[in-house]
């Protein structure tokens, strides 16, 4: 049998969350072969670059192939292979024909899962950033999954590419950050499961929770 490569990102020189967290050594990694809520609940406080354009991840959404929302559930296609390749790789899809959108594989190979990314609190490169949205305003930025992915500049290109690797950069928090949870945005079905994530008391997300 095939055998892919884990992908485990280690903490290493992580910058600080800014919002309500404390410490916590177990927050040192995130193993994408989780089920995606525990994959999306560890990415909160992450830091992810592109191509050294970035910031700390304070909102995601859960997707599993058991619920009507997610792009694997009608089972694998040319479109939603990457959902059930190896953990830890990007899925990148089009959104309303206008933007892409970045997510990240979980589970084990076979069963489609992943995580949507959808807002960043910006840290680096924000004048390219700025420059991509044609907007100033910081929190605006990358609030939102359409957003961000311009604002990182996602495209077709890094649909496949594992995100341990570069052009990417993945650090996992260096504390552990408090979280709170709620109903995905944009949905019209299983919109009674709780899967969205975000980090409390943050400026930076698309939307607040209730």
């Amino acid at each position: 049998m095939l055998e892919w490569p884990t992908v485990r990102v280690e903490r290493k020189d992580v910058p600080k969350v800014t919002a309500n967290s404390r410490s916590d050594k177990s927050a040192s990694s995130i193993d994408f072969k989780r089920n995606s809520p525990v994959v999306a609940r560890q990415l909160i406080g992450a830091t992810l670059l592109l191509n050294g354009v970035g910031g700390v991840i304070v909102e995601t959404e859960a997707y599993d192939e058991a619920e009507p929302a997610s792009h694997s559930f009608p089972g694998p296609t040319l479109r939603n292979s990457v959902l059930f390749g190896p953990p830890g790789h990007a899925y990148v899809y089009l959104s309303y024909g206008i933007h892409w959108c970045l997510n990240i594989s979980c589970r084990e190979v076979g069963h489609g899962a992943g995580v949507l990314i959808r807002a960043l609190e910006p840290i680096s490169g924000i004048p390219e950033m700025m420059r991509r949205r044609h907007q100033t305003d910081i929190r605006k930025l990358c609030a939102g999954p359409g957003q961000l992915g311009q604002a990182l500049a996602v495209t077709s290109a890094l649909n496949g590419k594992r995100v341990d690797l570069r052009p990417f950069r993945l650090l996992p928090a260096k504390v552990r950050p408090r979280v709170v949870r709620g109903a995905r945005i944009g949905i019209s079905k299983a919109m009674e499961l709780k899967w969205r994530f975000g980090l409390s008391g943050s400026a930076f997300l698309s939307r607040p929770f209730r």
